[in-house]
């Protein structure tokens, strides 16, 4: 039964990873494909959280962090806000000012109700007092909403009531131009604040997210980074067994010459 439920993780990940040409263009169907330099469609009109129509030009006006989440999401929806949350807290940027967050559903079915509670719920998580301008949560229909996933490089299909898909922040300098990505659900402050930097001046930053993610954790009382070094040695010990399992057990051993 293991053998089984494993072949058939395996084929639904070959199946997700395979590419998907549409309009004569290949994406992959869940995922990220970076399109680093390029412009998000800044004229796409979207709900607000008052049910009101705003194109995306009349909000991108300084750096901004696109997160593409659902509201009903039962997986790393809440987790990825839950944590940037917790960054703006911790930068010592201010929200609505050096940066701003638009947080897209996909879900076509999401209402801007649905958005509005969503906003009071994350609005009263910050800890410092915030300019809820600053957050803005943000509904449409399905034709509004492939556009501008699309344009982001977000991909997700739908698997019965849900969604599958990737979680990541998106960040974007104040022309709507892409400029960096951070994969994942978990961020390091200065990460973020490097990527709001960055996306200031329009400069393209490559996404390492997940390595620094890995190698570095945070101090919240001293706000300052160390090396972590047990999760680094983990790693060195992985390879040298791997290397040890190649050399001494998968490579075929050289047959002895015959006397």
């Amino acid at each position: 039964m293991k053998i089984l439920h494993s072949l058939l993780a395996g084929l639904l990940v070959l199946a997700l990873s395979a590419p998907l040409r549409v309009n004569g263009q290949t994406h992959p169907k869940v995922g990220i494909e970076e399109k680093l330099g390029q412009t998000i469609p800044l004229d796409q009109e979207l709900y607000d959280e008052t049910g009101h129509l705003v194109t995306l030009k009349s909000l991108v006006n300084k750096p901004t962090i696109f997160t593409f989440v659902y509201f009903r999401c039962p997986g790393i929806c809440t987790p990825l806000l839950n944590e940037l949350t917790k960054v703006v807290d911790k930068t010592d940027l201010v929200l609505g000012k050096d940066y701003q967050i638009i947080t897209i559903s996909f879900d076509y079915r999401e209402t801007p109700d649905m958005a509005a509670g969503k906003k009071d719920n994350y609005m009263q998580l910050l800890k410092k007092p915030e300019d809820p301008n600053g957050w803005r949560f943000l509904t449409g229909d399905s034709l509004a909403i492939e556009r501008v996933t699309d344009g982001a490089g977000f991909y997700f299909t739908r698997s019965g009531n849900d969604f599958i898909h990737a979680g990541a922040l998106i960040v974007v300098s104040p022309e709507g131009k892409i400029t960096r990505y951070i994969n994942g659900i978990h961020y390091l402050p200065f990460d973020v604040k490097m990527a709001v930097y960055e996306a200031s001046t329009g400069k393209i930053g490559p996404t390492i997210a997940n390595i620094l993610t890995f190698c570095f954790s945070y101090n919240p009382e001293g706000r300052t980074y160390s090396l972590n070094f047990m999760r680094i040695s983990f790693v060195v010990i992985l390879g040298f067994v791997g290397i040890f399992v190649i050399i001494f057990i998968v490579r075929p051993k050289k047959k002895q010459p015959e006397r």
